[in-house]
């Protein structure tokens, strides 16, 4: 994830930040149907998509703390 993808998704509210989570899972999903049949060999990807939905669940919980 570029420094400028982190500093958009540090400023988008916690109902957002779920909403891209969830669009993060499902692609994760797929990509790794795709990596099983062998449509995708980019197993790079998968781990980096890993890595992307880790920074956005620990911002979510960072603001649900800020929110308590």
């Amino acid at each position: 994830m570029k420094r400028k993808d982190l500093e958009k998704i540090k400023g988008l509210a916690v109902v957002d930040l779920h909403k891209d989570l969830k669009e993060k899972r499902e692609k994760l999903w797929k990509l790794r149907g795709d990596i099983a049949v062998g449509k995708n060999k980019n197993v790079r990807e998968a781990n980096t998509l890993r890595k992307d939905i880790a920074r956005v669940k620990t911002l979510l919980t960072s603001k649900q703390e800020e929110n308590k």
